[in-house]
């Protein structure tokens, strides 16, 4: 008999497991590091953590290779070429540290405006923004300006949150699902967890989206939209629904600013406003007395219809204005379908679905509540559709206007905070005058006047020097782009470049690839960050930048500051920030060092605690100079933003306080011996209609999210525009510059409306018909994961996608390329046939692409040869209209980025030996890594 071979079917794994939180996305996942040998064995999900239950994606078990990429930076840098050669030398951390302070001190003490510190996407924003205070500079946002602003700020001016970390579908109840425009690498897990879980019970889902991918292929229904007219889709449903009947009138009366009362006079110069009462709360009439009254009287009941006059002005009630606009012959199905690409019969379709679910198939629990009127209900009513969107909505010229109307059209359904719907996740619901307007008076040797970002209630709350020119390097919250919730990160450096609104000094970034995939205009840019003026010193004249890899933009600074990887530093996913709770309960996380750094290399945010010690910047140090915190470990223990509230909500004073206590010593440790997370659960019976729900309220002002409870209504009518709106019919102290009026009065109208992409305005769309896109796969997460010897496997490379129709209209056949032409530039690349798209959309896969010699890779790396970016494609600005002026390509209400209006036309031709644009390489400070990457984790 042959002798079979002994196979070990259950080899020793680890010999310690250590549970912490996944960084390669922002799903922010529970993750058991396997350690063997005090090396990283392998990663799996953390079954008891409430993100993702132990499900792990591809990225989250590749993030072993991250820990071990050859891109990793070794040393601190100083360069010693030309910028953008990528020459530099290695230097000590405490000569990092000097040059750095060498370079901010002075402009602290004389015009801290002079720094300009932007973040790509970390997940520490309330610290970068309180130490960008402390310094001084009104010069701060984040990412989400090129990302998200939209759907963020959106959500919160029309209901107090939005979708992905404000909120997530009622996946337990919901009976119908309809997603739009989701980014697939963000909340994979719970995303793919929530569907698998609905569909089992025999749900439906819809998805909305040009591309199907992802899980729009999974979808039982799929509108493959032209890209930009999601808005006019979304408002021909609401036309339907309303014209039908089908919605939830005691919902929109009770719990929106639907019955609330607006001047009715255009001749008033509150027109629009609302009708307030003497503490300046808006009114209604109450449908039993008929008196006027505040909206929130207890025992009200808010008349959907009565109108009431004041001193001869008629005032009538949000809901006669949303009646007349939605019902107008301009959003029914046969007047938008051609626009939207989306059949009338199928608009149609859609909307009695919705309403046969929402109001066929309600659900009602047996809950009693109290409201904020003090009224008792016994039950909870559902209605069991939910919805779910993301940056494919979001990042068009008409992003802000799209995303308020689906959450109108949620809220008119009665679909948001109940059962079977969308519910919001701790610390949201907020109300807009819960949030901070944004400050930005800057004073040499002295801390900001107050956070940098915000919402705007009014023209009041521009961030406007004296002289009425922008504040903000960025040029948020100017009247360019009022309501910018978080910053216009992508207009940094071509304004510094240009020095518009005035020049700087330092640009500080961190983790945001400036140079290559997180820009528009790529080479332009790359060629401000290098340009000198005719002394020949540089326009921007220091570049201070952190990375924990060689990506593109390391060539481009003077200092370079090297980060961790996200297994060997300190994080707090805070309930201050950007936290990881779910519907039913707040939670909040942090990471910790699994492993000691093999290299020369600091965690950012502990980078920034040491600079602010020796800057002596208030909040950092004591009245005598001396440093509050060691390192950023001990800034999340000991730091409090408010007596007995801190970055960590859990184990807080003697280890059993929650949400509210003093600093714990032993905070961290509890942290880690829990498995990297804290959770407090809602008590039962609070954790639906958040907004309105006394016992919610209560249960959030004793976890430290409110001070006191802050009820209030959803904004269908969003009063704050009809403030902008007026200043430019010329009401009002403050104005906007002539050429500004019509557009702000054509854009900020307070009730939803749809226009088309400003690109399309700009350009001659007979010479660029095609929409073109780009889309995050599941496998990477932004610019990341490229380099992951893992991952690059799944995505080496890139090509652009065509339908059918296009496909066949210009001849193409497996292994062709294409010249892909915009207004702003060109590129040649490979193309591949895809059916299942919009017949006039082209698409590819986002930051594949790499700049040959970045990230370690090899120059003749499929990346660098047949990968690319649509950047190339896309300028900051928008092209000239002969008008004299350079509009900013970004919506004009959030200056979001409009990387989606990007048109374009193609033309077959010979396949080049690489893609085009081919940038000449850049040196790298780590060099190319091996050819194969291997090694044994054993004892």
């Amino acid at each position: 008999m042959t002798q079979q071979p002994r196979i070990d079917t259950s080899p020793h794994v680890s010999d310690e497991v250590r549970k912490t939180t996944c960084y390669m996305c922002a799903c922010r996942c529970g993750i058991n590091v396997h350690m063997k040998g005090g090396k990283v064995a392998y990663i799996e999900g953390n079954r008891d953590h409430p993100v993702n239950k132990g499900v792990l994606c591809a990225k989250g078990s590749a993030g072993i290779m991250q820990v071990n990429a050859p891109s990793r930076l070794r040393a601190p840098l100083k360069r010693v070429g030309p910028r953008g050669s990528g020459e530099f030398e290695e230097i000590s951390w405490d000569e990092a540290l000097q040059i750095a302070c060498d370079w901010l001190e002075p402009i602290r003490k004389t015009d801290p405006s002079k720094l300009a510190f932007f973040t790509g996407r970390d997940q520490s924003q309330s610290f970068t923004g309180y130490w960008a205070q402390n310094f001084g500079t009104p010069n701060f946002a984040a990412h989400g300006g090129f990302c998200s602003v939209n759907m963020a700020a959106g959500g919160i001016y029309t209901m107090g949150g939005a979708f992905w970390e404000f909120g997530q579908p009622d996946w337990d109840h919901t009976k119908l699902f309809m997603l739009f425009g989701v980014a697939e690498d963000h909340d994979s897990n719970p995303i793919k967890m929530g569907i698998g879980k609905i569909k089992a019970r025999g749900a439906r889902v819809i998805g909305v989206n040009p591309i199907r991918s992802g899980y729009n292929a999974v979808a039982d229904d799929w509108v493959g939209i032209t890209p930009g007219t999601d808005g006019l889709f979304v408002l021909s449903l609401i036309h339907e629904l309303m014209r039908a009947g089908k919605i939830d009138l005691d919902y929109l009366a009770r719990y929106t600013n639907a019955p609330v009362l607006v001047n009715a006079d255009p001749d008033s110069p509150e027109h629009g406003l609302f009708l307030r009462d003497t503490d300046g709360k808006p009114t209604v009439i109450d449908r039993d007395t008929g008196k006027l009254t505040a909206f929130d009287t207890p025992g009200v009941r808010p008349d959907l219809g009565a109108t009431h006059e004041v001193d001869g002005i008629t005032h009538r009630p949000v809901m006669h204005l949303m009646a007349e606009r939605y019902l107008d012959p301009q959003y029914a199905p046969e007047a938008v379908a051609e626009r939207c690409g989306v059949t009338p019969d199928k608009i149609r379709r859609i909307a009695a679905e919705i309403a046969r679910v929402a109001f066929e198939e309600e659900i009602t629990l047996d809950h009693e509540w109290t409201d904020f009127r003090g009224e008792t209900h016994k039950t909870m009513t559902g209605r069991p559709v939910s919805f779910h969107a993301m940056r494919g909505i979001s990042a068009h010229s008409n992003g802000f206007q799209t995303a308020r109307a689906l959450h109108v059209l949620q809220i008119i359904l009665g679909t948001v905070e109940v059962p079977g719907g969308f519910r919001f996740k701790p610390p949201y619901p907020k109300p807009v005058s819960a949030h901070p307007t944004p400050h930005c008076k800057s004073a040499p040797n002295s801390p900001l006047d107050g956070p940098h970002l915000g919402f705007v209630r009014g023209p009041e709350d521009l961030a406007l020097k004296e002289d009425g020119t922008p504040a903000r390097i960025d040029k948020a919250f100017t009247w360019e782009n009022p309501m910018s919730a978080h910053g216009l990160m992508h207009m940094v450096i071509s304004n510094a470049h240009a020095g518009d609104p005035y020049k700087i000094d330092t640009l500080f970034m961190y983790m945001a690839n400036m140079s290559w995939n997180s820009s528009m205009n790529t080479r332009g840019v790359m060629e401000m960050l290098t340009d000198t003026d005719e002394n020949g010193d540089y326009v921007i004249p220091r570049i201070i930048y952190s990375d924990a890899y060689s990506s593109e933009m390391v060539a481009y600074a003077d200092l370079i500051l090297p980060d961790t990887t996200y297994l060997e530093r300190h994080d707090c996913i805070s309930l201050l920030d950007r936290p990881i709770c779910e519907a039913d309960a707040a939670a909040d996380a942090i990471r910790w060092p699994v492993v000691e750094p093999d290299r020369d290399v600091r965690g950012f945010q502990t980078v920034l605690v040491q600079l602010a010690n020796k800057l002596k910047l208030p909040g950092f140090t004591t009245e005598d100079g001396t440093p509050r915190y060691r390192d950023y470990a001990d800034y999340i223990v000991n730091h409090e933003r408010k007596p007995g509230i801190g970055p960590l909500a859990g184990f807080r004073g003697d280890g059993a306080d929650v949400g509210r206590g003093a600093p714990n010593p032993a905070q961290l440790d509890r942290y880690i011996e829990n498995g990297g997370f804290f959770v407090s659960h809602i008590p039962e019976g609070a954790n639906y209609y958040k907004p309105w729900n006394m016992a919610y309220q209560d249960w959030a002002v004793g976890m430290g999210i409110f001070d006191t409870p802050q009820p209030y209504i959803f904004d269908l009518y969003a009063e704050p525009m009809r403030r902008f709106q007026l200043a430019a019919e010329g009401y009002g102290d403050r104005q906007p510059p002539d050429h500004l009026r019509d557009r702000i009065k054509s854009t900020m109208d307070p009730l939803p409306i749809w226009y088309p992409p400003l690109e399309d305005d700009s350009i001659d769309t007979e010479e660029f018909p095609i929409h073109a896109l780009t889309q995050r796969p599941m496998a990477m997460y932004h610019s990341w994961g490229t380099q992951n010897a893992w991952l690059r496997q799944i995505h080496g490379e890139n090509p652009l996608y065509l339908p059918t129709k296009l496909w066949e209209k210009h001849g193409f056949r497996d292994g062709d390329w294409a010249r892909v032409t915009s207004a702003h530039g060109e590129i040649t690349v490979p193309v591949a046939h895809m059916a299942a798209l919009n017949e006039n959309t082209v698409w590819t896969w986002n930051a594949i692409g790499k700049r040959k010699g970045a990230w370690a890779l090899s120059e003749d790396a499929p990346e660098a040869t047949r990968g690319f970016l649509l950047n190339h494609l896309i300028h900051e600005l928008l092209p000239e209209k002969g008008d004299g002026l350079r509009w900013s390509n970004s919506d004009p209400i959030t200056g979001q980025a409009a990387w989606f209006d990007l048109r374009v036309r193609i033309e077959k031709v010979q396949a080049p030996t690489e893609s085009q644009p081919a940038f000449a390489p850049v040196k790298s400070p780590v060099g190319q890594g091996p050819d194969h990457l291997e090694w044994k984790v054993e004892k």
